[in-house]
C-alpha cells in the first residue's frame, strides 16, 4: 500500500532487509553489483525503497547474499518461506527485530534465526 508521497512501506522494508543482509555479508554495493550483474545505482535505489525489483533481480540478490530465494521473495510480499499462516503471522515479529535500533546486525540475524527456528516447526492453528 503506497503512502501519500507514493512510497510503499513494503518496498522500503524489503530494501532495508536487503541492505542489512548485504552488510552482514560484508559485501559492498559494488561487490553485490558484480555478483548480481545489476548496476550498483539500481541496487542502491532498491535498498532505499525507491524501486520494487523484479523476481529475476530478487533471485540474483538472494544468490549473491547466500540466502534462500523464498525468504527474499517473502520479504518482497511474493510468498512466504513456509507457505502457511505461521510464516505470515511472524512478519510483525521479524520486522520488529529488524527495526530495533539497539541491536547490532549480528544480533538481529541471530534473533531472526532463533525466532524462525521456533515457528518453522509449528503447524498452522486449526
Amino acid at each position: 500500500m503506497a503512502t501519500e508521497d507514493g512510497e510503499d512501506p513494503r518496498v522500503r522494508q524489503l530494501g532495508e532487509y536487503i541492505r542489512l543482509q548485504r552488510q552482514m555479508a560484508d559485501l559492498s554495493l559494488r561487490g553485490m553489483a558484480d555478483l548480481t550483474k545489476v548496476s550498483n545505482a539500481y541496487l542502491s535505489q532498491i535498498e532505499r525503497g525507491l524501486h520494487q525489483p523484479s523476481i529475476r533481480v530478487l533471485q540474483a540478490i538472494a544468490e549473491a547474499l547466500n540466502i534462500p530465494a523464498d525468504t527474499l521473495l517473502a520479504e518482497a510480499g511474493l510468498g512466504s518461506p513456509a507457505g502457511d499462516q505461521t510464516a505470515r503471522s511472524g512478519s510483525g515479529t521479524e520486522a520488529a527485530i529488524r527495526s530495533d535500533p539497539d541491536l547490532t546486525p549480528e544480533e538481529r540475524e541471530a534473533l531472526l534465526r532463533i525466532y524462525r527456528s521456533f515457528v518453522e516447526g509449528r503447524s498452522p492453528p486449526a
